[in-house]
Formats: structure tokens, C-alpha cells, sequence
């Protein structure tokens, strides 16, 4: 692509409002994934449908181009259309997506996952990663003997962990009387969960991390603790697998957990997730049920060779370091620039940065976030409130981001200042997906204490 996201004004979005109101008759929250959804973007001035997508620009319905930072909402580590991906797909294709047998691509997989990843020692797939989390709390489950699971962070969509959220309509009473959220980075709420749920408690699924670093000795005080009560752990890196490093969260902490799961980036965008560990706890699917019909699709595993290959071979890891950290500082210092540390900070590992928004002069922070989304969308920038930097991100990329936030910091402090922000919005205000989950999902902080 060429670099037509270079400019100025608000977009064209006749046909992403046209095709919104043709999905809300035909489609339930007109979208299928939340995070996506026209709730997460400010209707009327940001895009609401992409039509493409190459390296780490996307162009939506009305022909706007953007510099993307949420690359699908994380799996492609390596940048949209990856040709050494692609080929690898285009290869599978002529022989193949599907079969009645199991194809080799299974045991090659297996086997790249058991080399990059420190506990895997057997593997199974799935294809998104509520499988996987929830194959794992079986597996949990299965080898314990208990039933009651702690968690920490985001898990999917499944019941015994959205039972523990707002968003529980439809979900059978007795989930909430197994499944227990305990507070990331406070070792305590883990301690209290087991003490009074004593002797019960079967596993800890957790996110190693997600944007807020971890305490010194934090994860290791989760290991040690599992380890003295008998607890399976399980490090759900759905999204900081294959990012943080090639083995993972587990790789670049150094504590490594019983159990992990796995997607996202490992396929750089084919629908593809895996769970993994000790062979003592994975022969548990031996009787253990986990079956689907796709689980073993082929170009999806074929994507995975190409993918891990990739990331062994070439410097991704180093160059992700690199734009992580143009763009970390950079932000930090133009939110200096502008004044604005009450309202607005930068937060996270290179590999994930997210912009936090707090509270200031009445005015919401959401309504902060929507403003930046908008004023940035008019400038080539697809605000999502985090960065992703992928292989494909160049300085170039990186230096003109930081050259419109420059713009929009400016706008963000005046309107504060005079107040009229809201009066400046030419879209709806975003809403939270997750009440109590908000400050890890989205960004947005409480209101700062008085």
C-alpha cells in the first residue's frame, strides 16, 4: 500500500453506516466478535467495516486507509498478508483443507510447540481460544479430582468463566459456585480464594500478563503457591503467547506453569489455538472429551509452520522491541508535552502498549477515548486505545503515529481546558464491554481519587 492514510479530515463513512444498519436487521449485536462491534468504535466518525487489509494497513468500505495498531485484535505478530504465511496457506490449499484421516501437519505442529514452548510436553488443537482455556480447566478438573477454578484476567466466552462477569445472562446459577476471580499483581486474593475454599480448588487459569507489568515475584509467589496446594496452573496466553517471546509469557518471566493455551499470533491470523503442558495432565484426554470436526484444518497448521518459522527465523522480536518502545516513549513524552498526566497515561511491555484515560473535569473517560479515536481517524490512525506493533510497522509508521497524536494531545488539552469536548464529538460515546474487567480489556481507569 501506498501511503494514502497521510491525512487530513474527517473520513468518508457513507457505506460503513450503510452496511451498520443492514447488520443490526441481520445480525445480533451486528457483529461477531464485541470487541469489533459499533459500540467499540464512535459511529459517525470512525470506520465501522474494513474491506483489506496488507502489512499494517487496513482500508475500510469507504476507501479510508489507516495505519492499524489492533492487527485483528492481536494474531498478526507478523503484519496483515504475510507472503511466506500465505504461501504456506496457497501450498496446503492445492492439497487440501480437510480430511477424514489426521494429516501430518498435526504431528509437525505438535512438535514445534513442544520445542519453542517450556512446558509443552504433548499438544492438542482448537480452533479459538475458549476451546482451548476451557479443554484446559477440564484437563484441570480431570487430573485433580476438584471442580473449583480461580481466575485472573480474560478467558472466553464459555460458562464457567463468564459466570464471573456482568455478562452472565444464560449461564446455569451453579458456575458462579465453582469459579473465582482473584485480583492480578495480589498475591492475597489468591490466598483467601484457597483458604476458604480449602482443599477444593482444582486449578488458577491466569493471563502472565496482558498490559500491566507484573510485581518482582509476583507470578513466581503464583507458582510456588500452586505447587504447595496441589493446584494445576494454567497460563492462558492466547494473547501474549508468541509476542512477549517465542515460548511465550513463560519464556521471557522465566516461571512456567502446568498447563497453557494458546492462538492468536501462532497462525498470524488463521483460526487456530492449541493447549499444552505436562504429559501427566494432557493424557487426561485420553478420556477427557475435546473433539471437533476442525480442529485439525490444515491450512490453519500450515499457517502455524510458516508462522513459527518465521519468528525463529527472522529478527521479529527485536524489531517489535524497537517500534514498541518508539511509540511507549514517545507517548509518554507528549503527554507531558501537553500536560495532560491527569488525564491520559501510557501503560505496558513494548509488545502491548495501551493508553489509559481517567476522569477530568467531568468529562467521562470514555468520552476522552472517543474524542482520540475520532480525531485520530481523521488523521490515518485506527485507534483502538492499544498498540500492537507488528514486523510489519516501520519507523516510518511509528513517526507519523506519534506526529498525529502530537495534533490530537493538542485538542485533547484544549477541550479539557475549555470543557466542551462533548460538544466536539461528531459520533457516539464508545461503551465498556466488561464492567469488572474493564481496566485490563479496554484501557480506561477509574476516576482518579480526589
Amino acid at each position: 500500500m501506498d501511503s494514502s492514510y497521510k491525512r487530513r479530515g474527517p473520513p468518508r463513512l457513507e457505506e460503513s453506516l450503510r452496511l451498520l444498519e443492514e447488520a443490526k436487521r441481520l445480525i445480533p449485536c451486528a457483529t461477531q466478535t464485541l470487541s469489533k462491534g459499533y459500540t467499540q468504535w464512535s459511529v459517525g466518525a470512525s470506520p465501522l467495516f474494513l474491506r483489506s487489509a496488507k502489512g499494517c494497513e487496513v482500508t475500510d468500505v469507504d476507501g479510508n486507509t489507516y495505519i492499524d495498531y489492533g492487527m485483528g485484535l492481536g494474531p498478526f505478530i507478523l503484519g496483515y498478508g504475510d507472503p511466506d504465511v500465505d504461501t504456506a496457506i496457497q501450498a496446503q490449499l492445492k492439497d487440501g483443507t480437510m480430511f477424514t484421516l489426521p494429516h501430518p501437519l498435526e504431528i509437525e505442529v505438535a512438535k514445534l510447540i513442544t520445542e519453542v514452548i517450556p512446558c509443552a510436553e504433548m499438544v492438542r488443537f482448537g480452533k479459538n481460544g475458549s476451546d482451548a482455556t476451557t479443554g484446559a480447566v477440564k484437563l484441570a478438573r480431570a487430573y485433580t479430582g476438584k471442580e473449583k477454578i480461580i481466575t485472573c484476567g480474560y478467558h472466553g466466552w464459555h460458562d464457567w468463566f463468564i459466570a464471573t462477569t456482568e455478562r452472565d445472562k444464560g449461564v446455569a446459577a451453579f458456575n458462579k459456585k465453582l469459579s473465582f476471580p482473584a485480583q492480578y499483581n495480589d498475591i492475597a486474593s489468591f490466598e483467601k480464594i484457597i483458604a476458604d475454599n480449602k482443599g477444593d480448588i482444582a486449578a488458577i487459569i491466569m493471563e502472565p500478563v496482558y498490559v500491566i507489568e507484573p510485581k518482582p515475584g509476583f507470578l513466581e509467589a503464583v507458582r510456588a503457591l500452586a505447587t504447595k496446594e496441589k493446584i494445576v496452573l494454567i497460563y492462558d496466553e492466547l494473547f501474549c503467547g508468541f509476542r512477549w517471546a517465542l515460548g511465550g509469557a513463560s519464556e521471557f518471566f522465566k516461571v512456567t506453569p502446568d498447563l497453557a493455551t494458546f492462538g492468536k499470533a501462532m497462525a498470524n491470523g488463521m483460526p487456530i489455538a492449541a493447549v499444552t503442558g505436562r504429559r501427566d495432565i494432557m493424557e487426561e484426554f485420553e478420556e477427557v472429551f475435546f473433539s471437533f470436526t476442525y480442529a485439525g484444518e490444515a491450512l490453519s497448521l500450515a499457517a502455524t509452520v510458516a508462522s513459527i518459522g518465521k519468528l525463529r527465523r527472522e529478527p521479529v522480536y527485536e524489531h517489535i522491541w524497537k517500534i514498541g518502545t518508539m511509540l511507549k516513549d514517545g507517548v509518554h513524552e507528549l503527554i507531558a508535552k501537553h500536560k495532560l498526566e491527569e488525564s491520559m497515561s501510557i501503560l505496558g511491555y513494548p509488545q502491548k502498549t495501551a493508553i489509559s484515560f481517567s476522569e477530568t473535569n467531568g468529562i467521562k473517560p470514555l468520552e476522552i477515548k472517543t474524542f482520540v479515536q475520532q480525531e485520530c481517524a481523521a488523521r490515518g490512525i485506527l485507534f483502538i486505545g492499544y498498540h500492537l506493533p507488528s514486523f510489519a510497522h516501520t519507523e516510518e509508521h511509528a513517526t507519523y503515529t506519534l506526529e498525529v497524536y502530537d495534533e490530537v494531545f493538542a485538542l485533547v488539552a484544549d477541550a479539557l481546558n475549555t470543557g466542551d469536548l462533548k460538544k466536539r464529538l461528531r459520533g457516539s460515546v464508545l461503551e465498556q464491554i466488561f464492567k469488572n474487567v474493564g481496566d485490563r480489556s479496554t484501557g480506561i481507569a477509574k476516576k482518579k481519587p480526589a
